[in-house]
Protein backbone atom coordinates (compact mmCIF):
# COMPACT_ATOMS: atom_id res chain seq x y z
CA UNK A 1 0.00 0.00 0.00
CA UNK A 2 2.35 2.72 -1.20
CA UNK A 3 -0.25 4.65 -3.21
CA UNK A 4 -3.95 5.35 -3.00
CA UNK A 5 -6.09 3.06 -5.09
CA UNK A 6 -7.09 4.31 -8.52
CA UNK A 7 -10.68 4.83 -7.40
CA UNK A 8 -9.54 6.83 -4.36
CA UNK A 9 -7.34 9.07 -6.50
CA UNK A 10 -10.17 9.47 -9.00
CA UNK A 11 -12.58 10.40 -6.20
CA UNK A 12 -10.34 13.32 -5.22
CA UNK A 13 -11.14 14.96 -8.55
CA UNK A 14 -14.65 15.73 -7.34
CA UNK A 15 -13.63 17.04 -3.92
CA UNK A 16 -12.94 20.61 -5.07
CA UNK A 17 -16.70 21.08 -5.48
CA UNK A 18 -17.28 20.87 -1.72
CA UNK A 19 -13.84 21.67 -0.36
CA UNK A 20 -13.63 25.05 -2.13
CA UNK A 21 -16.80 26.52 -0.55
CA UNK A 22 -15.92 25.03 2.84
CA UNK A 23 -12.41 26.49 2.71
CA UNK A 24 -13.69 29.93 1.74
CA UNK A 25 -16.25 29.85 4.54
CA UNK A 26 -13.55 28.94 7.08
CA UNK A 27 -11.28 31.67 5.69
CA UNK A 28 -14.04 34.28 6.05
CA UNK A 29 -14.72 33.23 9.65
CA UNK A 30 -11.39 32.61 11.41
CA UNK A 31 -11.41 32.21 15.18
CA UNK A 32 -8.74 33.01 17.74
CA UNK A 33 -6.81 30.39 19.69
CA UNK A 34 -8.90 28.36 22.15
CA UNK A 35 -12.04 30.19 20.95
CA UNK A 36 -12.76 28.08 17.84
CA UNK A 37 -16.42 27.38 18.63
CA UNK A 38 -17.87 27.76 15.13
CA UNK A 39 -15.04 25.82 13.51
CA UNK A 40 -15.38 23.06 16.08
CA UNK A 41 -19.07 22.76 15.25
CA UNK A 42 -18.41 22.49 11.52
CA UNK A 43 -15.76 19.80 12.01
CA UNK A 44 -17.97 17.84 14.41
CA UNK A 45 -20.88 17.87 11.97
CA UNK A 46 -18.72 16.85 9.01
CA UNK A 47 -17.01 13.96 10.79
CA UNK A 48 -20.36 12.71 12.11
CA UNK A 49 -21.77 12.80 8.58
CA UNK A 50 -18.78 10.78 7.34
CA UNK A 51 -19.52 8.03 9.88
CA UNK A 52 -16.89 8.75 12.56
CA UNK A 53 -17.37 8.35 16.30
CA UNK A 54 -16.84 11.94 17.37
CA UNK A 55 -15.80 13.54 20.65
CA UNK A 56 -14.93 17.09 21.60
CA UNK A 57 -11.81 17.01 23.77
CA UNK A 58 -9.97 19.96 25.28
CA UNK A 59 -11.40 22.43 22.80
CA UNK A 60 -10.64 20.19 19.84
CA UNK A 61 -12.48 17.47 17.92
CA UNK A 62 -11.50 13.82 17.45
CA UNK A 63 -13.19 11.43 15.05
CA UNK A 64 -12.44 7.70 15.22
CA UNK A 65 -13.17 5.33 12.34
CA UNK A 66 -12.64 1.66 13.20
CA UNK A 67 -12.36 -0.58 10.17
CA UNK A 68 -11.25 -4.04 11.27
CA UNK A 69 -7.86 -5.30 12.40
CA UNK A 70 -4.76 -3.33 11.59
CA UNK A 71 -2.66 -0.33 12.59
CA UNK A 72 -4.10 2.79 14.18
CA UNK A 73 -3.07 6.05 12.49
CA UNK A 74 -3.71 9.55 13.85
CA UNK A 75 -3.74 12.59 11.55
CA UNK A 76 -3.77 16.00 13.20
CA UNK A 77 -4.91 19.37 11.80
CA UNK A 78 -4.93 22.69 13.68
CA UNK A 79 -7.89 25.08 13.55
CA UNK A 80 -7.07 28.54 14.97
CA UNK A 81 -6.57 31.87 13.26
CA UNK A 82 -4.52 34.91 14.27
CA UNK A 83 -5.22 38.45 15.51
CA UNK A 84 -4.22 39.93 12.14
CA UNK A 85 -6.16 42.36 9.93
CA UNK A 86 -6.28 40.77 6.49
CA UNK A 87 -4.89 42.76 3.55
CA UNK A 88 -4.70 39.93 0.99
CA UNK A 89 -7.28 41.32 -1.42
CA UNK A 90 -8.87 37.88 -1.78
CA UNK A 91 -12.57 37.94 -2.73
CA UNK A 92 -13.21 35.76 0.32
CA UNK A 93 -10.96 37.76 2.66
CA UNK A 94 -11.83 37.90 6.33
CA UNK A 95 -13.45 41.02 7.75
CA UNK A 96 -14.20 39.12 10.93
CA UNK A 97 -13.46 40.40 14.42
CA UNK A 98 -13.60 38.52 17.70
CA UNK A 99 -13.22 39.24 21.39
CA UNK A 100 -10.04 37.65 22.69
CA UNK A 101 -9.60 35.95 26.06
CA UNK A 102 -9.25 39.38 27.71
CA UNK A 103 -12.39 40.73 26.07
CA UNK A 104 -10.51 42.94 23.59
CA UNK A 105 -11.97 43.03 20.07
CA UNK A 106 -9.36 41.81 17.59
CA UNK A 107 -9.24 41.52 13.80
CA UNK A 108 -8.93 37.87 12.85
CA UNK A 109 -7.38 36.14 9.85
CA UNK A 110 -6.31 32.67 8.80
CA UNK A 111 -2.83 34.04 8.19
CA UNK A 112 -1.08 30.70 8.76
CA UNK A 113 -3.11 28.32 6.60
CA UNK A 114 -5.03 26.45 9.27
CA UNK A 115 -8.14 26.80 7.10
CA UNK A 116 -6.28 24.66 4.54
CA UNK A 117 -5.38 22.18 7.28
CA UNK A 118 -8.99 21.78 8.44
CA UNK A 119 -10.33 21.41 4.91
CA UNK A 120 -7.63 18.93 3.90
CA UNK A 121 -8.03 17.00 7.15
CA UNK A 122 -11.74 16.65 6.49
CA UNK A 123 -11.00 15.64 2.89
CA UNK A 124 -8.68 12.84 3.99
CA UNK A 125 -11.23 11.70 6.59
CA UNK A 126 -13.98 11.60 3.98
CA UNK A 127 -11.86 9.75 1.43
CA UNK A 128 -10.89 7.01 3.88
CA UNK A 129 -14.48 6.70 5.14
CA UNK A 130 -15.84 6.34 1.62
CA UNK A 131 -13.32 3.65 0.67
CA UNK A 132 -13.22 1.37 3.69
CA UNK A 133 -13.08 -1.62 1.40
CA UNK A 134 -9.52 -0.62 0.42
CA UNK A 135 -7.85 -0.67 3.87
CA UNK A 136 -8.11 -2.01 7.39
CA UNK A 137 -7.28 -0.66 10.82
CA UNK A 138 -8.35 2.49 12.67
CA UNK A 139 -8.10 6.06 11.46
CA UNK A 140 -8.18 8.95 13.93
CA UNK A 141 -8.88 12.44 12.57
CA UNK A 142 -7.83 14.97 15.20
CA UNK A 143 -8.54 18.70 14.92
CA UNK A 144 -6.59 20.74 17.44
CA UNK A 145 -7.28 24.21 18.84
CA UNK A 146 -4.83 26.82 20.06
CA UNK A 147 -1.67 25.94 18.13
CA UNK A 148 -0.72 29.59 17.76
CA UNK A 149 -0.36 30.02 21.53
CA UNK A 150 1.06 26.55 22.28
CA UNK A 151 -2.03 25.72 24.35
CA UNK A 152 -4.17 23.41 22.22
CA UNK A 153 -2.22 20.15 22.22
CA UNK A 154 -1.66 20.45 25.95
CA UNK A 155 -5.35 21.22 26.50
CA UNK A 156 -6.42 18.07 24.66
CA UNK A 157 -3.92 15.93 26.56
CA UNK A 158 -5.00 17.38 29.89
CA UNK A 159 -8.64 16.68 29.01
CA UNK A 160 -7.90 12.95 28.78
CA UNK A 161 -7.08 12.47 25.10
CA UNK A 162 -4.82 9.49 25.79
CA UNK A 163 -7.55 7.63 27.69
CA UNK A 164 -10.47 8.60 25.46
CA UNK A 165 -9.28 7.42 22.03
CA UNK A 166 -7.47 4.30 20.79
CA UNK A 167 -3.69 4.50 21.12
CA UNK A 168 -2.24 5.27 17.68
CA UNK A 169 0.79 3.46 16.34
CA UNK A 170 2.00 6.69 14.71
CA UNK A 171 0.88 10.32 14.46
CA UNK A 172 0.99 12.48 11.35
CA UNK A 173 0.83 16.23 10.78
CA UNK A 174 1.36 18.73 7.98
CA UNK A 175 1.54 22.47 7.30
CA UNK A 176 1.13 24.63 4.20
CA UNK A 177 4.35 26.59 3.62
CA UNK A 178 5.91 29.08 1.23
CA UNK A 179 8.37 26.36 0.17
CA UNK A 180 8.15 24.07 -1.77
CA UNK A 181 5.97 25.47 -4.55
CA UNK A 182 2.29 24.58 -4.79
CA UNK A 183 1.76 21.03 -6.00
CA UNK A 184 4.79 19.62 -4.15
CA UNK A 185 5.46 18.18 -0.71
CA UNK A 186 8.57 18.18 1.46
CA UNK A 187 9.53 15.74 4.22
CA UNK A 188 12.71 14.84 6.12
CA UNK A 189 13.89 12.83 9.13
CA UNK A 190 15.06 14.54 12.31
CA UNK A 191 14.37 18.10 13.46
CA UNK A 192 12.18 20.02 11.03
CA UNK A 193 10.83 22.75 13.37
CA UNK A 194 12.53 24.44 16.29
CA UNK A 195 11.67 24.41 19.94
CA UNK A 196 10.64 27.79 21.26
CA UNK A 197 9.73 29.64 24.44
CA UNK A 198 8.84 33.24 25.16
CA UNK A 199 9.72 35.21 28.27
CA UNK A 200 8.50 38.41 29.86
CA UNK A 201 11.14 40.25 31.91
CA UNK A 202 10.51 43.21 34.21
CA UNK A 203 13.47 45.16 35.57
CA UNK A 204 13.14 47.82 38.25
CA UNK A 205 14.60 51.29 38.58
CA UNK A 206 13.97 54.25 40.81
CA UNK A 207 11.94 57.05 39.28
CA UNK A 208 13.31 60.56 39.13
CA UNK A 209 13.13 63.86 37.27
CA UNK A 210 14.89 63.75 33.92
CA UNK A 211 17.19 66.52 35.07
CA UNK A 212 18.23 64.58 38.18
CA UNK A 213 19.39 61.11 36.99
CA UNK A 214 21.77 60.84 39.94
CA UNK A 215 18.80 60.65 42.29
CA UNK A 216 17.27 57.65 40.54
CA UNK A 217 18.11 54.39 38.82
CA UNK A 218 17.31 54.52 35.11
CA UNK A 219 15.64 51.27 33.94
CA UNK A 220 15.82 52.42 30.30
CA UNK A 221 19.61 52.39 30.39
CA UNK A 222 19.46 49.08 32.26
CA UNK A 223 17.16 47.56 29.62
CA UNK A 224 19.38 48.84 26.81
CA UNK A 225 22.42 47.22 28.42
CA UNK A 226 20.52 43.95 28.70
CA UNK A 227 19.47 44.02 25.03
CA UNK A 228 23.04 44.65 23.93
CA UNK A 229 24.51 41.97 26.18
CA UNK A 230 21.95 39.36 25.09
CA UNK A 231 23.44 39.44 21.60
CA UNK A 232 26.48 37.60 22.97
CA UNK A 233 24.48 34.50 23.95
CA UNK A 234 24.30 33.10 20.43
CA UNK A 235 27.47 34.75 19.15
CA UNK A 236 29.75 33.62 21.99
CA UNK A 237 28.05 30.81 23.93
CA UNK A 238 26.54 28.58 21.22
CA UNK A 239 28.81 26.48 19.00
CA UNK A 240 29.00 27.85 15.43
CA UNK A 241 27.45 24.67 14.02
CA UNK A 242 24.44 24.78 16.35
CA UNK A 243 21.26 26.79 15.90
CA UNK A 244 19.89 29.30 18.37
CA UNK A 245 17.96 32.57 18.22
CA UNK A 246 17.33 35.21 20.87
CA UNK A 247 14.87 37.92 19.86
CA UNK A 248 13.85 40.98 21.88
CA UNK A 249 10.46 41.61 20.34
CA UNK A 250 9.29 44.41 22.61
CA UNK A 251 10.71 46.90 25.10
CA UNK A 252 8.41 49.22 27.02
CA UNK A 253 9.45 51.89 29.51
CA UNK A 254 8.33 55.36 30.52
CA UNK A 255 5.70 57.83 29.36
CA UNK A 256 7.48 61.16 29.06
CA UNK A 257 10.75 62.60 27.82
CA UNK A 258 11.68 64.20 31.13
CA UNK A 259 10.64 61.49 33.59
CA UNK A 260 12.90 58.60 34.51
CA UNK A 261 10.48 55.66 34.99
CA UNK A 262 10.64 53.05 37.71
CA UNK A 263 10.52 49.94 35.52
CA UNK A 264 11.06 48.54 32.05
CA UNK A 265 9.50 45.47 30.48
CA UNK A 266 11.05 43.29 27.80
CA UNK A 267 9.42 40.52 25.75
CA UNK A 268 11.83 37.88 24.43
CA UNK A 269 11.63 34.79 22.29
CA UNK A 270 14.12 31.90 22.11
CA UNK A 271 14.44 29.16 19.48
CA UNK A 272 16.67 26.12 19.06
CA UNK A 273 16.66 22.59 17.64
CA UNK A 274 17.38 21.05 21.05
CA UNK A 275 15.99 21.55 24.54
CA UNK A 276 19.54 21.72 25.88
CA UNK A 277 20.39 24.77 23.78
CA UNK A 278 16.99 26.35 24.42
CA UNK A 279 17.45 25.98 28.18
CA UNK A 280 20.97 27.42 27.94
CA UNK A 281 19.61 30.51 26.18
CA UNK A 282 16.91 30.99 28.81
CA UNK A 283 19.28 30.46 31.72
CA UNK A 284 21.89 32.70 30.10
CA UNK A 285 19.30 35.46 29.75
CA UNK A 286 18.41 35.23 33.42
CA UNK A 287 22.11 35.37 34.32
CA UNK A 288 22.70 38.46 32.17
CA UNK A 289 19.60 40.24 33.43
CA UNK A 290 20.47 39.62 37.06
CA UNK A 291 24.07 40.75 36.54
CA UNK A 292 23.05 43.95 34.75
CA UNK A 293 20.50 44.70 37.48
CA UNK A 294 23.21 44.41 40.10
CA UNK A 295 25.56 46.60 38.07
CA UNK A 296 22.83 49.25 37.69
CA UNK A 297 21.94 49.23 41.43
CA UNK A 298 18.41 48.06 40.68
CA UNK A 299 16.37 48.33 43.90
CA UNK A 300 14.42 45.10 43.32
CA UNK A 301 15.16 41.70 41.74
CA UNK A 302 14.09 41.22 38.13
CA UNK A 303 10.90 39.29 37.44
CA UNK A 304 10.77 36.49 34.87
CA UNK A 305 7.71 34.81 33.33
CA UNK A 306 7.94 32.09 30.67
CA UNK A 307 5.04 31.33 28.32
CA UNK A 308 4.15 29.73 24.96
CA UNK A 309 6.71 26.93 25.14
CA UNK A 310 6.86 24.74 22.02
CA UNK A 311 8.73 21.44 21.81
CA UNK A 312 11.11 20.65 18.96
CA UNK A 313 9.45 18.80 16.07
CA UNK A 314 11.81 15.86 15.49
CA UNK A 315 10.60 13.36 12.89
CA UNK A 316 11.18 9.67 13.50
CA UNK A 317 13.65 8.64 10.74
CA UNK A 318 12.03 5.28 9.94
CA UNK A 319 8.54 6.75 9.78
CA UNK A 320 9.72 9.74 7.75
CA UNK A 321 11.22 7.41 5.17
CA UNK A 322 7.95 5.43 4.92
CA UNK A 323 6.01 8.66 4.44
CA UNK A 324 8.49 9.81 1.81
CA UNK A 325 8.11 6.51 -0.05
CA UNK A 326 4.33 6.94 0.03
CA UNK A 327 4.64 10.44 -1.40
CA UNK A 328 7.02 9.33 -4.16
CA UNK A 329 4.61 6.55 -5.05
CA UNK A 330 1.65 8.92 -5.09
CA UNK A 331 3.17 12.05 -6.62
CA UNK A 332 6.37 10.98 -8.32
CA UNK A 333 9.97 11.73 -7.34
CA UNK A 334 9.94 15.19 -8.94
CA UNK A 335 7.15 16.43 -6.64
CA UNK A 336 8.74 15.29 -3.35
CA UNK A 337 11.46 17.47 -1.84
CA UNK A 338 13.68 17.40 1.22
CA UNK A 339 12.26 19.55 4.01
CA UNK A 340 14.99 21.80 5.35
CA UNK A 341 14.67 22.58 9.07
CA UNK A 342 12.56 25.68 9.65
CA UNK A 343 12.92 28.12 12.51
CA UNK A 344 9.17 28.21 13.17
CA UNK A 345 7.66 26.15 16.00
CA UNK A 346 4.69 23.83 16.58
CA UNK A 347 3.02 22.10 19.53
CA UNK A 348 1.96 19.09 17.41
CA UNK A 349 4.57 16.76 18.92
CA UNK A 350 2.99 17.08 22.37
CA UNK A 351 0.26 14.73 21.13
CA UNK A 352 2.44 11.80 19.96
CA UNK A 353 4.70 12.38 22.96
CA UNK A 354 1.69 11.93 25.26
CA UNK A 355 0.96 8.58 23.60
CA UNK A 356 4.66 7.66 23.46
CA UNK A 357 4.59 6.97 19.71
CA UNK A 358 6.67 8.13 16.70
CA UNK A 359 5.49 10.90 14.42
CA UNK A 360 6.13 12.56 11.09
CA UNK A 361 5.40 16.15 10.11
CA UNK A 362 5.76 17.49 6.57
CA UNK A 363 5.20 20.59 4.50
CA UNK A 364 3.02 21.17 1.45
CA UNK A 365 3.49 23.96 -1.06
CA UNK A 366 1.11 26.90 -1.09
CA UNK A 367 2.28 29.34 -3.79
CA UNK A 368 2.57 28.68 -7.52
CA UNK A 369 6.04 28.88 -8.97
CA UNK A 370 6.90 32.47 -9.88
CA UNK A 371 4.49 34.08 -7.41
CA UNK A 372 5.87 36.35 -4.72
CA UNK A 373 5.06 34.43 -1.55
CA UNK A 374 3.90 36.41 1.47
CA UNK A 375 5.04 34.51 4.56
CA UNK A 376 2.88 32.79 7.14
CA UNK A 377 1.45 35.30 9.66
CA UNK A 378 1.57 38.13 7.12
CA UNK A 379 -1.64 40.13 6.49
CA UNK A 380 -0.84 39.52 2.80
CA UNK A 381 -0.80 35.71 3.15
CA UNK A 382 -2.78 34.43 0.16
CA UNK A 383 -1.82 30.94 -1.06
CA UNK A 384 -3.25 29.50 -4.25
CA UNK A 385 -6.42 27.68 -3.27
CA UNK A 386 -5.64 25.03 -5.86
CA UNK A 387 -3.60 22.92 -6.15
CA UNK A 388 -2.88 23.59 -2.46
CA UNK A 389 -6.10 22.02 -1.18
CA UNK A 390 -5.73 19.02 -3.46
CA UNK A 391 -2.08 18.34 -2.57
CA UNK A 392 -2.70 18.73 1.18
CA UNK A 393 -5.69 16.38 1.06
CA UNK A 394 -3.88 13.85 -1.10
CA UNK A 395 -0.75 13.98 1.07
CA UNK A 396 -2.69 13.39 4.30
CA UNK A 397 -4.71 10.56 2.79
CA UNK A 398 -1.80 8.85 1.02
CA UNK A 399 0.48 8.94 4.09
CA UNK A 400 -2.23 7.46 6.29
CA UNK A 401 -3.26 4.91 3.67
CA UNK A 402 0.32 3.69 3.27
CA UNK A 403 0.52 3.03 7.02
CA UNK A 404 -2.89 1.40 7.46
CA UNK A 405 -3.40 -2.29 6.87
CA UNK A 406 -4.38 -3.88 3.53
CA UNK A 407 -8.00 -4.68 2.77
CA UNK A 408 -9.21 -7.84 4.49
Amino acid sequence: MTTLTDRMTAALESYAAWQGPLFEDLHRHPELSMLEERTRGIVTAQLTEFGYEVQQIGGGVVGVLENGEGPTILMRADMDGLPVAEASGLRYASAHTQADADGQIQPTMHACGHDFHVTAGLGAAKLLAEHREDWSGTYIALFQPGEEIAAGARSMVEDGLVDRVPRPDVCLGQHVLTSPVAGKVAVAPGPVLSSSVSMRVIVHGAGSHGSMPHLGVDPVVLAAAIVTRLQTLVALEIAPGDFGVVTVGALHAGTSANIIPDRAELALNFRAYSDQILDHLVEGTQRIVNAECEAARSPEPAQFEQFNRYPVTDNDPVLAERVREAFVGQFGEDRVEHMDPATASEDFSAIPDAFGVPYCYWGTGAYAEGRVAAPNHSPLWAPDQQPTLRIATEAAASAAFALLGPAQ
